[in-house]
């Protein structure tokens, strides 16, 4: 085996999985579950065996893939276990459209394909699961907690409200202010041992920004019914809530703390509500260009205290738009130093890992892990795509050290970076990583996009991921961990070539700068970093700014097909991930122009590339592309456009030299300096 690198085994060990899956691949041909180069290894025992997955995982860790979109998962965002049960409930949204949520069965022990049984559908943003005082399933919608009982022959028939008229996509409010496309609908929750009901209701915008010269406090915080907060629900003597008819009133409430932007990652310690026993908040900090920082939060929950949205970020930092609020008398007079209403968090974690999961970790598989904090971070950021393991005090609470203090920066120029707040190194709790490096690998596997946690009976960790639509369990091993994938974002190399090529096309150009004039600057600032734009560039700077942005995030743009591309897709709504820009349903309908637009940049996309666009002829599921010496470097399927850069190629003959194809169908073994050749007779006429 000496010299054979593993990328080679893998693909070897998929051509041999390849046979084992219905019918007869062609040679080569790999086996993609969700993104996942599958082969024959396995994580698990027995009936929870299940195909290995590559994903960056500590030693004595493995990652098995329960199930995939091949089983029907669209958006799936958290999970939970069925007590006295093997089955587990899966809160899958759909998307971001209203009504395309549904509740799922999971059967683990059931053969694959016939996993997943829905359960409820029709559902608006689903995302909170939790299991009650009562040991019934409890789930949530934008504006609704409910319960109900997964294993009935007729779960919708079992569904009791105990909450509703939460805010939800479509808000008012304190100033009276209508919001058609609230961007924080979802609603995580948790109980606590007495009953009592914690519920986040997030902030309408990443910021609160408007218009300057802002003097007033964000009306999103104030009034009875603030969001930006942790709701408190107290039930009945007994711990239970009743089941509510369409209009009764909600049980008792309180504003249990403000100034939390978006609560989706809350952890109580088994001992809360006893006296000094944590709390946790993960905060999802606003959305500044600096790719470290703003810092996320670990916040400590204390009842009545303000956490800083969006007046304070990092420990004490003001936001600089809201410097007269802060200056002004009132109660945000210096919010950011009011030690008696402001509460600094009680950790940084690494900016923009956008945490959307946290929990103690009470299971008997993994006594390495006992009583610790673990935190699974979403974001598409170089920080996030991981899972976080904390050490806590006795209480829960995560334990600091003094600066500097180091994260990991994944595929970064620089590996890691000291957590910082204005500038300085400052203290924070350190972490161990459960999963890292859950970068994107060509021909290996997709970006990490973790997002609900729950640990099983036996101990094991589950996990979910949205934009991958997967359900993962970790087990324990007692093999080596794999070797470390390497990094293969498009390069500053490949993005200067690109960049190169726009700005030799005059339509292009001119595509270029009016998606940037009429989306970008007019929909986008504020969101994706502002696209990198900063203040004094001229158009045709802005222009390649922008260009350069697009080009640089994972799967946004793939040169010659814009209908593969992300861009496309959240432009127009299509598919499960979020409309870009948010509240952008109507603007093709209602702004003139806007439609044209995005023909226009479809038009740019698609002619990025000097060459002929061609489509993959059918006849097969996929065909096959070659390197200049003939290495095998991918399958492409069927249907699919490709930029034919030369044909008949040189020294090539029988074949045409394509533009690097998108990165889902390469094996990773193939480099642009060697070319990619497919047949000619794999290529039809658009």
């Amino acid at each position: 085996m000496i010299g054979i690198s593993p990328r080679r085994l893998l693909a070897a060990a998929v051509v041999i999985a390849a046979t084992m899956v219905g019918g007869a691949p062609q040679a080569g041909e790999a086996v993609r579950k969700s993104g996942y180069v599958i082969g024959p290894e396995t994580c698990g025992d027995g009936a929870l065996a299940f195909p290995k997955l590559r994903i960056g995982l500590a030693q004595g860790f493995c990652a098995g893939l329960v199930a995939s979109e091949d089983d029907g998962l669209r958006f799936p965002r958290s999970i939970v276990q069925v007590p006295d049960s093997a089955l587990f409930v899966i809160a899958d949204m759909g998307g971001w459209g209203s009504g395309q949520g549904r509740l799922l069965r999971l059967d683990p022990a059931a053969p694959a394909g016939a996993r997943i049984r829905e359960l409820l559908t029709g559902l608006d943003y689903p995302f909170g699961l939790a299991i009650g005082p009562d040991r019934k399933v409890y789930a949530s919608t934008a504006e609704t907690i409910f319960r109900f009982d997964p294993r009935a022959d007729n779960p919708a028939a079992t569904v009791e409200t105990i909450v509703h008229g939460l805010p939800g996509r479509r808000i008012r409010l304190s100033d009276g202010t209508r919001v058609e496309d609230s961007s924080h609908p979802l609603k995580a929750f948790m109980f606590d041992r007495t009953g009592r009901l914690f519920v986040n209701v997030g902030s309408h915008s990443d910021d609160c920004i408007t218009p300057g010269p802002i003097r007033k406090p964000c009306p999103a915080g104030e009034g009875a019914s603030p969001l930006a907060a942790i709701w408190m629900f107290v039930p009945p003597a007994g711990g239970v809530f009743a089941t509510l008819k369409p209009n009764d009133p909600n049980p008792h409430r309180e504003i249990y703390a403000q100034g939390l932007r978006n609560s989706m990652a809350l952890a109580l310690h088994p001992d809360f509500p006893d006296a000094g026993f944590a709390f946790l908040q993960g905060e999802n900090g606003r959305d500044l260009p600096d790719i470290f920082k703003p810092n996320e939060e670990i916040n400590a929950i204390e009842p009545g205290k303000h956490y800083g949205w969006p007046y304070c970020y990092d420990n004490t930092t003001e936001s600089p738009e809201f410097k007269a609020v802060l200056a002004a008398a009132g109660p945000y007079r210096h919010l950011c130093a009011n030690t008696a209403r402001y509460r600094q968090p009680a950790t940084l974690m690494p900016p923009h890992g956008a945490p959307l999961a946290m929990l103690y970790y009470q299971g008997s598989k993994f006594p390495q892990l006992a009583g610790r904090l673990i935190v699974g971070l979403h974001g598409y950021r170089p920080t996030g795509s991981r899972v976080l393991v904390y050490e806590v005090d006795a209480r829960g609470f995560p334990v600091k050290s003094s600066p500097p203090v180091r994260y990991h920066v994944s595929c970064g120029t620089e590996p890691t970076h000291t957590f910082q707040a204005d500038g300085v190194d400052v203290a924070a709790a350190p972490f161990t990583e459960l999963v890292s490096e859950w970068h994107k690998v060509n021909g290996v596997r997709p970006q990490g996009a973790p997002v609900g946690l729950t640990v099983a009976a036996d101990g094991a960790i589950w996990l979910v991921e949205d934009k991958n639509r997967t359900v993962i369990r970790i087990d324990a091993t007692t093999a080596a961990p794999d070797a470390a994938e390497p990094c293969d974002r498009r390069s500053d190399a490949q993005i200067d070539a690109l960049a190169r090529f726009v700005a030799a096309s005059a339509p292009n150009r001119a595509r270029l700068s009016a998606f940037r004039a009429g989306v970008v600057e007019k929909h986008c600032v504020g969101c994706h970093a502002d696209f990198g734009l900063k203040a004094g560039l001229s158009d045709a700077q802005k222009d390649d700014t922008v260009l350069r942005f697009m080009l640089g995030q994972d799967g946004w743009i793939f040169p010659g097909d814009p209908d593969a591309g992300k861009l496309r897709t959240r432009l127009r709504g299509v598919g499960a991930e979020r409309l870009m820009p948010p509240g952008g349903e109507g603007l093709a309908a209602h702004e003139a122009g806007y439609a044209q637009l995005l023909d226009r940049v479809d038009l740019l996309v698609g002619t990025m590339v000097p060459g002929t666009r061609m489509r993959i002829r059918g006849g097969v599921v996929q065909r096959r592309f070659f390197a200049r010496d003939g290495r095998e470097c991918g399958n492409i399927p069927a249907g699919k456009v490709v930029v034919v850069t030369e044909s008949p190629a040189t020294g090539k003959t029988g074949f045409s030299r394509i533009y690097r194809p998108a990165d889902l169908y390469l094996n990773g073994d193939c480099s642009d300096d060697q070319g990619y050749y497919i047949p000619q007779g794999s290529l039809a006429p658009l």
